[in-house]
């Protein structure tokens, strides 16, 4: 589990401020589960997604998730990675390729999280930032994630990474606004999917 709990340049979990919410977060709570959620919750309700609320500027490392209080998916996964783990709760990253209009092409990346539970192991997880037609939560064992597959190109990845995918972070790192990384999301078509160490199980 340690390389679920590593402090990166991404995920900096030792950023002091980030070290302060956690550890107020987890104050008020008594185990982990509960903790986990508490942090899970936070992140969806108190980080504005950057394209609901057309906020910048586009943000990556976790510190500045937290700063600016907006993000993409894959932003508010890299904080809420980053609280779990400031908390000693093992935390990775998962990813969905989804049609963005919900008509099929084109397609892109979603990023949200698996934290590590001992009683169920390990839990997918959705701090996109709930609005109409999305309402994730946390209940565990059952999964109740932001968006579902609908299309044959479309993929669940079940893979859960240690560190954000590097075409992700490419994409966050490069654009400067909400609208031009709109036009820019990230994706990796299916074929490819086992380079980046996602198989293509849970396809339809």
């Amino acid at each position: 589990m340690q390389e679920y709990l590593q402090n990166s340049e991404i995920i900096d979990w030792q950023h002091p401020e980030i070290l302060k919410l956690a550890k107020k977060i987890a104050s008020e709570y008594q185990t982990r589960e509960e903790i986990a959620k508490a942090c899970f919750e936070w992140v969806r309700d108190e980080i504005y997604h950057s394209v609901d609320y057309q906020m910048n500027p586009v943000t990556c490392r976790a510190s500045d998730v937290l700063y600016y209080k907006t993000g993409y998916c894959y932003a508010k996964s890299h904080l809420l990675a980053a609280l779990l783990r400031a908390n000693n709760i093992p935390a990775g990253f998962c990813y969905q390729r989804l049609s963005i209009d919900d008509r099929g092409e084109p397609y892109s990346l979603h990023g949200f999280n698996a934290v590590y539970l001992s009683k169920i192991g390990w839990y997918r997880i959705d701090a996109r930032g709930n609005r109409e037609g999305v309402n994730a939560q946390f209940t565990p064992p059952h999964e109740k994630l932001a968006f579902k597959i609908q299309f044959s190109e479309e993929a669940d990845f079940p893979a859960v990474l240690s560190e954000p995918l590097q075409v992700v972070v490419k994409a966050l790192q490069t654009q400067s606004t909400w609208d031009e990384m709109l036009c820019n999301l990230p994706d990796i078509f299916l074929k490819d999917a086992e380079n980046f160490g996602l198989d293509k199980t849970n396809l339809i």
